[in-house]
């Protein structure tokens, strides 16, 4: 069952934004690695650069910004209150808008990686990667956390 049929069942509102994923991405750097210098951006690998790919998520596996890590990341995720989020990917313009979606929790999302999630205002972010186990899951507030 993809992650699609998993919202519908819980009657999360699905709307598809198929070419939204740069705007977010861009948005959510701007609201979480905005203290970072572009020099302290490329030593972390946060954008594609010489050959390498670049991840979003270095920012807390660098330990750049302060998050909850690990179990610690889902428990943050799933006491969240949610109501409308966006949802999308490191690699792909497609996202999602998620509405009414209180009952979204990471259990959802067993089958996604290198997916981000983030509340309208992006005040709020969790992130499953390709390493979850190595590195993330990862939950962090704008604000400082931990």
């Amino acid at each position: 069952m993809g992650l699609l049929d998993i919202l519908n069942n819980k009657k999360i509102r699905v709307i598809e934004i198929p070419k939204w994923g740069h705007y977010l991405r861009n948005q959510w750097e701007f609201n979480f690695a905005n203290h970072l210098t572009l020099e302290e951006k490329k030593a972390i690998y946060l954008h594609n650069a010489s050959g390498a790919r670049g991840y979003l998520w270095h920012l807390f596996s660098y330990e750049k910004k302060n998050c909850f890590k690990e179990a610690q990341a889902e428990i943050a995720f799933n006491n969240e209150p949610k109501s409308t989020c966006f949802v999308f990917y490191q690699h792909f313009d497609y996202a999602l808008i998620l509405e009414k979606s209180s009952m979204f929790t990471v259990d959802d999302l067993f089958a996604e990686t290198d997916i981000y999630i983030v509340d309208r205002e992006f005040n709020w972010t969790y992130v499953k990667t390709h390493e979850t186990g190595r590195c993330g899951p990862y939950f962090a507030r704008k604000v400082k956390c931990p």
